[in-house]
């Protein structure tokens, strides 16, 4: 059985769940149609990384010949960079699209130490990489929400009179 690995994707859908819940409430705050949506893909997306792990939690600890290796081979995805229409995100309102952009940026710099820390707390090549895979998901959000922030930013830098450059 996978005692600590258990233990991590316990922890890692928890954090999940939280992403969910934040980005639904920056969804419920959306003063625009694609604003609200954007924000609601983001909470769908993290929904379905939590599935996702309660799934391969549920075959870890079902005690049978389910190994990390079949996990591995079922292949696991890294999402496309290009799942999310930014466009939709009105600019008119770039404060409030910054300050989820820039939370979200820090959920994913945690995600990423937290996988990494996992990573440390196991011995098995195949758990190792398992938190490799999960680690290049929560990668794929950060860049997408790093570049996202800094349109958002030059946009509001621009507005404020900021941006003589």
């Amino acid at each position: 059985m996978y005692k600590e690995e258990l233990s991590i994707i316990s922890q890692a859908v928890l954090n999940e769940v939280e992403g969910y819940e934040f980005y639904k409430l920056a969804a419920n705050q959306a003063t625009s149609p694609g604003t609200k949506e954007a924000f609601l893909e983001l909470a769908n997306e993290e929904l379905k990384h939590a599935d996702y792990l309660k799934t391969l939690w549920s075959k870890l600890s079902n005690g049978d010949n389910f190994t990390i290796d079949d996990i591995l081979e079922s292949g696991i995805a890294v999402p496309s960079p290009e799942i999310y229409r930014w466009e939709r995100v009105d600019k008119s309102n770039a404060s409030v699209a910054m300050s989820v952009f820039g939370i979200g940026i820090q959920m994913e710099k945690s995600s990423i130490e937290f996988y990494e820390n996992a990573k440390s707390k196991v011995s098995s090549k195949q758990s190792k990489d398992l938190f490799d895979i999960l680690i290049g998901w929560e990668k794929v959000h950060l860049n997408q929400f790093t570049e996202q922030y800094d349109i958002l930013k030059e946009d509001w830098w621009a507005e404020q009179g900021f941006a003589p450059f």
